[in-house]
């Protein structure tokens, strides 16, 4: 004798066969790193700040080149008097003019982080799109006699493949020292670690600079790394916030997350989110 079961019935049976089968599912890795680089790459509101900024930036340019008093650098950057000098702006690269994020992704997707092998590697690629904002920003500066130059923290030997990445997108690159890299000698000035102080003086002996634009604090000036120190010393310069000094967002790296675990990155990557997460305000 054959069962023969209501369509209905025979529908929902099979059904329930299936919902009791486990379907496997592919373990994916925690990543401190994955919501930010997503938000980098994907959020219109990531792109639509730079485009703010930049364009923040372009519409009090000629208001500071006007003003012979004008200066974006701090007085312990200022070696060289105002007086004469030609107009120039300082902007830092990646992650203010360059987009490194396929970088950042590639490490989340690996499971790794950052090393000077891999990075160069990209780099040496000259595949980092510009960011929104930053061609407009750079060429209008150009187009109105004012020297456009990058301090960058990139070692100098990636110095060629670095112009050629700005080129590439559209940025104004002229000059000897349109590029000032990690590594670059200063006569009289003595660089620690990767502090962009000395080449700022470079910069001084030449020009008047209008605007500093940076996504670090170590982009305009040489402030504390200690977390609880850096407010106050930034508190005198708040006037300069959107007039002299422009702060890009970064949230895939930077010293405000190795203040984090006190520049220990020689620690285990479990121990530094630890720390990471005690810091947090609850």
């Amino acid at each position: 004798m054959t069962l023969r079961l209501p369509a209905g019935l025979l529908a929902f049976a099979l059904l329930a066969g299936c919902a009791s089968v486990p379907v496997p599912t592919a373990t994916v890795p925690a990543d401190d790193n994955l919501n930010a680089v997503a938000w980098s790459q994907t959020a219109i509101e990531h792109d639509l700040i730079y485009l703010q900024t930049y364009r923040d930036a372009q519409s009090q340019l000629l208001t500071a080149l006007n003003d012979p008093q004008w200066d974006a650098l701090a007085s312990s950057d200022r070696v060289a008097p105002l007086a004469q000098l030609p107009p120039a702006v300082v902007l830092d690269i990646d992650e203010t003019v360059l987009d490194n994020s396929p970088y950042a992704a590639r490490l989340v997707r690996s499971g790794k982080e950052y090393d000077e092998a891999s990075w160069q590697a990209w780099c040496r690629e000259e595949s980092a799109r510009a960011l929104p904002g930053a061609v407009a920003f750079t060429k209008f500066a150009a187009s109105h006699g004012i020297a456009v130059i990058y301090i960058s923290n990139r070692s100098r030997e990636l110095d060629q493949v670095t112009l050629a990445n700005l080129r590439k997108v559209g940025l104004p690159v002229s000059g000897p020292d349109a590029f000032l890299g990690l590594g670059t000698v200063v006569a009289g000035c003595t660089q620690v670690g990767s502090d962009k102080s000395c080449r700022r003086q470079q910069v001084s002996r030449h020009y008047r600079v209008l605007m500093q634009l940076g996504d670090q604090l170590g982009d305009f000036a040489d402030f504390p790394t200690d977390r609880a120190a850096r407010p106050q010393a930034m508190a005198r310069y708040l006037p300069w916030i959107g007039t002299r000094w422009f702060v890009l967002p970064n949230a895939t790296y930077g010293a405000w997350e190795s203040a984090l675990f006190h520049d220990q990155w020689s620690a285990p990557r479990q121990q530094r989110r630890r720390q990471k997460i005690e810091a947090l305000r609850y």
